[in-house]
């Protein structure tokens, strides 16, 4: 357990912290990256990505030095999360297809051209994909029981509240009216008890 614990925090701490610039640079200079186009969007950014990840690579003792070990309780409640994120990971694939999740629309509006999305779990919450992620890191968190995925966590989690908020200004201009109303309606991250579907 030991060995799969220190590769799966290996893994996240060096491809997390590039990838956590990643949507920030993309919603904060929507304008650049729509005349760059989604190819060299995704080009520059894997680029990014892979050679963070060779530096941070280099560095895995210091990153990984805080180590508390197998805890089994943990790891249920690990698991428990990674169960609820895979479900609401489901929901979403129901209203969004691969091109909406890699973020074609954003990228190229006039070429991948989609209406707002108001259905299934989108009409409890505005920004589900984000729960989903945070949940499912915090269910490798637990399992891997790393500070510094523990970190990690916490750092995205501020962080997709940030993007969040690039996100819906970019909707917005998009959508004009139709995503302020939804807003107005659609909690952004936590469903109201007892909302009913739109």
């Amino acid at each position: 357990m030991d060995g799969f614990r220190y590769g799966l925090a290996l893994f996240l701490v060096c491809t997390l912290p590039p990838l956590l610039l990643y949507w920030p640079l993309i919603h904060g200079f929507i304008g650049f990256w729509r005349r760059l186009g989604p190819v060299g969007t995704y080009g520059a950014a894997l680029s990014g990505v892979a050679l963070a990840a060779v530096a941070l690579y280099r560095v895995r003792d210091a990153l990984l030095a805080a180590d508390y070990g197998t805890r089994w309780p943990l790891v249920a409640g690990g698991v428990a999360c990674l169960a609820v994120s895979g479900w609401l990971r489901g929901k979403i694939q129901r209203d969004f297809g691969v091109g909406l999740l890699v973020g074609l629309p954003e990228l190229s509006p006039q070429r991948h051209a989609t209406p707002l999305v108001r259905t299934g779990i989108y009409a409890r919450v505005r920004h589900p994909r984000y729960v989903q992620f945070w949940l499912g890191l915090l269910g490798w968190a637990l399992i891997t029981n790393y500070l510094a995925v523990y970190v990690l966590w916490l750092l995205w989690l501020a962080a997709l509240a940030w993007i969040a908020v690039l996100e819906e200004r970019e909707l917005r201009e998009r959508f004009g009216e139709e995503y302020r109303e939804y807003s107005r309606q659609v909690p952004r991250f936590l469903p109201r008890l007892g909302a009913r579907r739109a």
